[in-house]
């Protein structure tokens, strides 16, 4: 199966836990029956995106990264590529490039939904990524490192989170049900 065929089939047998992620999922799938390149960032201007929330095995850290364009702490997560075959293993490749871990042990069903306007991805404008996340469990002891699209890589305990998007607390708590 390639990515796109794996994309449809993954999305269309989620079943989300709330009805604003039921109506994300439809529009997901929607966007993907309708463009053939989906998947792929040269659909403009919405399009497929992966990523990863990495927790530690207590479910009691959470490593996340400062983007380095956005400024901002973030899941990892970024654009499918060519050779990525599944959306889970999209979001594998990106948790392991951005995290520097390797041997995550990813949750292969997807974990929440998210839409969000980014205006430096495509020199033709905004786009819209519509980001598929999953949750992964990092092998004891890791040491993360940070990559070049980060400024930082750390892990924070849950009662000590910086400043975060809405969603990315909704993912935290989807980590912690499936893990904690």
């Amino acid at each position: 199966m390639t990515l796109h065929p794996d994309a449809v089939v993954t999305l269309s047998s989620w079943r989300p836990p709330t009805p604003e992620q039921e109506r994300l999922r439809e529009r997901f799938v929607t966007h993907l029956q309708d463009h053939d390149d989906g998947v792929w960032r040269t659909c403009f201007p919405d399009h497929l995106t992966a990523g990863t929330l990495v927790v530690d095995e207590s479910v009691t850290r959470v490593l996340l990264n400062l983007h380095g364009k956005a400024k901002r702490w973030f899941a990892f997560g970024g654009h499918c590529e060519g050779g990525d075959t599944t959306l889970a293993a999209a979001a594998a490749r990106e948790a392991t490039e951005e995290s520097g871990i390797t041997g995550l042990r990813l949750d292969p069903v997807p974990a929440h939904l998210d839409e969000h306007t980014v205006g430096f991805c495509d020199p033709r404008g905004l786009v819209q990524h519509l980001d598929v996340r999953y949750v992964a469990v990092a092998p004891a002891a890791s040491v993360p490192a940070v990559s070049d699209e980060s400024l930082d890589v750390r892990w924070w305990s849950l009662d000590a989170l910086p400043e975060l998007e809405p969603e990315m607390h909704e993912l935290i708590a989807v980590a912690r049900a499936r893990f904690g």
